[in-house]
């Protein structure tokens, strides 16, 4: 029986190559290969690539976005044999494997041809098969160590490549080698390849480009002149192939140097830039394809609308209400953008009007207020650490009483103000950081009366969670891009001051004076919503909801730029309607059912029709005994951290300093560096002081520190 010889030993003969080669084919021949090596499964394969894009995936599995994440390689995705071109199989075939279909790995004849050919010491050929090929692209052990292999490497390819055929199938082996071709400079596979030339799938390649292809796999980087000739050649082997000139056309098209490949799917940039961590991840999330198309076709379409408004970026944000379930993500710029790779649904923008449902509903769950409270719009003045703040209304008209339903509704300035004013600044903050809204770092007297008219930094990430709140009836739970359980509900807000402010949201006839009966806010469905506008019109934002979704959408300027006469109703509003009508289609959605504890009576106030309010239990007018809850005390001067000089050209006795409070209890007195005093009037000392409100109980209602210098 004839022994093989060892790798080792074939090593230290050094043969010529000649000789080598005959001792190659007769190695073969004698020993019928002998002990085969073991080779991987073909499932083991597929099972083993990475792709180096990522994918994020929405709700069914659908592509929303492709990334690359490997920036070494250019793998896109693996494509079966029935994805692929026939004409590129046919190409291929031709090229590097004509008797591929009719032999189990080796191509004796061939391999008999290279080896006459290098005996005669003509120009070296090789004779390596597609199989013979796929071994070096799938095991280490067999790729090739330099420019050719020796006779011990040559002979363990073969033995594989025999191997390889006895486990896989011939249609195994092309969709392997198809998927495995390192092609030009950093592409790999057939997908990649053909997007990156040709900006095709593989299964729509056409024979000159298939030609082509087939033509690089030799060599890969070659210049265009050398792949044009190998090209022609295989061309004029091929019925129905392109000429040589449209050959040669086609080649210095293609290999231009840049191989630019666009996104398979491109609705959420930002958001897979954020989610998705490595080569060949597919992670799924909670969006819906459909949905988030049809989200950023709005904004789209509304930017080119406001682009001669100076407005360049826009963002919008669904939720489904049940499990908080994020549906579309979107951000979009224009051209004109100077930040177009920001997130317009995490930056934090200026909240403008948005935050007036969340104060009043305070209002009405402390019972300092009803819907039928009347509040002053008139002119006022408040004395704050930076000075006198004067707030002003939209328009800068003044209505002289409005009631709660009429002021949230039609979002009047200044009786929010008075509003926070009655209730202090720290409650509201308080409130507002249990929504989830990140940007309260101080003390709520820091942000002083402006926190009514939305001075906080906010994304439109945590707004539009806050009024999937109030659509929850107050019941609060975090917003979720991943496929998840919902987590528990926090009560938050009271049901029924929930509904009351909904109701006041929806209300078409209230919002009228400042929006009119027909605008973007009045849907043929039931829908509460809310627009603001921030200082300078540098945002503007368009937040509601219906029976199942909440809508948030902001649009302005990533670079804080202001906005040319764009308001609520006018920018961010018409994108929020079309989204809404979008959602429900034919669907219709339906009021909320009113807590059963809700009182309904009919009033008639002053400016404004009759009808039927709601009430929290107890707090309707007709109920005895019922009086709002008073608000706290606030010393209004001093303002809190006041720093006085005296004038050496005033008598120390004409200065006199006079203090104020409001909403101080019959009884009160006020106390200097702990000694009482007789009247509101003092004459400043140099020093420092500290300034006490007590109430008639002795209790500490309101405090401010005083420096005289």
């Amino acid at each position: 029986m004839y022994t093989c010889p060892s790798p080792t030993l074939l090593r230290r003969l050094r043969l010529t190559r000649p000789a080598a080669s005959l001792a190659a084919l007769a190695l073969g021949l004698m020993t019928g290969f002998g002990a085969l090596a073991g080779m991987p499964m073909f499932s083991q394969v597929k099972a083993d690539w990475r792709s180096s894009e990522a994918w994020l995936l929405d709700r069914s599995g659908q592509p929303l976005q492709e990334l690359r994440l490997d920036p070494k390689v250019r793998r896109t995705e693996w494509v079966s044999l029935d994805r692929i071109s026939p004409a590129l199989v046919a190409a291929v075939v031709q090229a590097e494997d004509q008797r591929f279909f009719d032999h189990a790995g080796v191509d004796w004849l061939a391999l008999g041809s290279a080896t006459l050919n290098n005996l005669l010491m003509q120009k070296p050929r090789g004779a390596s098969t597609i199989t013979m090929q796929l071994v070096s692209l799938i095991d280490a052990d067999h790729k090739a160590r330099g420019v050719r292999r020796n006779i011990p490497e040559k002979w363990d390819q073969i033995q594989a490549a025999r191997n390889l055929e006895e486990t896989w199938s011939k249609r195994q082996v092309l969709e392997a080698y198809f998927n495995l071709l390192p092609m030009r400079g950093e592409l790999v596979g057939i997908d990649a390849t053909a997007r990156a030339l040709f900006d095709k799938r593989p299964g729509g390649l056409d024979p000159g480009e298939s030609i082509l292809i087939a033509a690089l796999i030799r060599s890969p980087n070659a210049k265009p002149a050398d792949v044009t000739r190998r090209a022609c050649a295989l061309g004029a082997q091929m019925p129905g192939a392109p000429d040589c000139k449209t050959l040669n056309r086609l080649t210095h098209n293609s290999l231009s140097g840049r191989y630019p490949i666009s996104p398979r799917a491109n609705l959420a940039p930002k958001l897979a830039s954020r989610l998705l961590e490595r080569p060949g991840q597919r992670l799924t999330t909670t969006l819906d394809l459909g949905i988030q198309q049809m989200a950023g076709d709005i904004l789209q379409t509304q930017l080119a609308l406001l682009a001669g408004r100076n407005v360049q970026d826009a963002a919008a944000l669904v939720l489904d209400h049940a499990s908080g379930h994020v549906l579309a993500y979107v951000t979009r710029s224009g051209p004109a953008s100077d930040s177009p790779l920001s997130d317009g649904i995490l930056a934090p923008r200026q909240a403008g009007s948005t935050l007036k449902p969340f104060l009043y509903a305070l209002a009405l769950e402390r019972r300092y207020l009803t819907a039928a409270s009347l509040l002053d719009d008139t002119p006022l003045t408040l004395a704050t650490a930076g000075g006198q703040y004067a707030p002003e209304n939209y328009d800068r008209l003044f209505r002289g009483q409005a009631s709660l339903r009429y002021a949230l509704a039609s979002s009047l300035n200044i009786p929010a103000v008075a509003t926070l004013d009655l209730m202090g600044e720290e409650p509201f903050a308080n409130l507002l950081t249990r929504l989830g809204f990140s940007g309260l770092t101080e003390a709520g007297d820091f942000y002083g009366p402006a926190l009514a008219l939305g001075s906080l930094d906010v994304s439109l990430w945590e707004l539009t969670n806050a009024y999937r709140t109030l659509a929850n009836g107050g019941l609060h739970s975090p917003a979720t891009l991943l496929p998840r359980p919902e987590p528990a509900r926090a009560r938050i807000l009271g049901r029924e001051s929930s509904y009351i402010i909904g109701h006041i949201l929806a209300d078409r006839e209230a919002r009228a004076d400042t929006f009119g009966l027909e605008s973007a806010l009045a849907t043929r469905y039931w829908s509460a919503v809310k627009t603001g506008t921030s200082k300078d019109m540098r945002d503007n934002w368009s937040v509601g909801y219906s029976d199942r979704y909440t809508v948030g959408v902001w649009v302005g300027n990533h670079s804080g730029d202001p906005m040319h006469d764009v308001s609520g109703i006018s920018g961010a509003a018409p994108a929020w309607r079309l989204i809404m009508d979008r959602l429900h289609g034919q669907q219709t959605s339906r009021a909320p059912r009113p807590p059963r504890t809700l009182e309904r009576h009919r009033v008639q106030l002053p400016g404004e029709p009759p009808r039927e309010e709601w009430f929290l239990p107890g707090t309707a007018p007709s109920a005895q005994g019922w009086q709002p809850a008073l608000p706290p005390a606030r010393i209004t001067t001093p303002t809190p951290g006041a720093l006085l000089t005296l004038d050496p050209d005033i008598p120390e006795s004409a200065q006199r300093m006079h203090f104020t409070a409001r909403h101080a209890p019959e009884g009160s007195h006020w106390e200097l560096n702990g000694q009482r005093l007789d009247t509101p009037d003092w004459r400043p000392l140099p020093g420092k002081h500290r300034l006490r409100l007590l109430g008639p109980d002795g209790q500490e209602l309101d405090s401010r520190d005083i420096t005289v210098r």
